[in-house]
């Protein structure tokens, strides 16, 4: 069983959390997306995962680091297609050489109107990432332990799109806030990695 909700939990600020208790999601049509949370073995001899931190823009998540992923277009058999072909395209780790471990608790991020299925997968090599220049303004490889150690989960007054000066529990990961629906996500895959998957 997935520790999932109680997970995400541990990752939304206050002032959202009896937003979120009331949400009938599927009333609302929400945008469907799928990402890839994937791990692999670094140069040094340790396990990392990747993240990206996604160009400026206009729009809710400008400039905020993430999970490759994004929204399902018609031509994806599925979320689990639409995780890997992003993947491809963001930061170029070929999507017939990720295999995927399992599928995440599903998440809904309210400000963009996206209902968001992550994965986990691995990889059995070290990648040659390549950035998606249009998309991605930087990848992040995340060590394993930096990840897992304690001292890394704070809390960050930040000022986002529906709030100033807010202050929200997040990782601090290569010197980078990760807040918000990706901080969620790695509360959860932090638990699984804790339990042994």
């Amino acid at each position: 069983m997935l520790p999932g909700e109680k997970a995400h939990h541990k990752l939304i600020p206050g002032s959202r959390r009896e937003e979120m208790k009331n949400l009938k999601i599927e009333d609302l049509s929400p945008n469907k997306a799928g990402v890839m949370a994937v791990f692999y073995p670094n140069t040094f001899g340790n396990t990392s995962m990747v993240l990206i931190l996604r160009r400026t823009y206009k729009g809710v998540h400008s400039n905020q680091i993430g999970f490759p992923g994004g929204r399902e277009e018609p031509e994806d058999e599925n979320l689990q297609d639409t995780a890997l072909r992003e993947t491809e395209e963001e930061v170029g780790i070929p999507r017939d050489k990720i295999q995927v471990i399992r599928e995440l608790t599903k998440l809904y991020i309210p400000p963009s109107n996206f209902w968001v299925q992550p994965y986990l997968g691995l990889l059995d090599h070290t990648p040659n990432l390549i950035k998606q220049e249009s998309e991605v303004a930087q990848i992040l490889e995340v060590d394993l332990d930096h990840f897992l150690d304690h001292s890394n989960f704070v809390n960050e007054e930040l000022s986002t799109s529906y709030s100033k000066k807010m202050l929200v529990p997040a990782f601090k990961l290569n010197n980078q806030i990760v807040w918000g629906a990706t901080g969620m996500m790695l509360s959860e895959i932090r638990e699984l990695f804790r339990k042994g998957l």
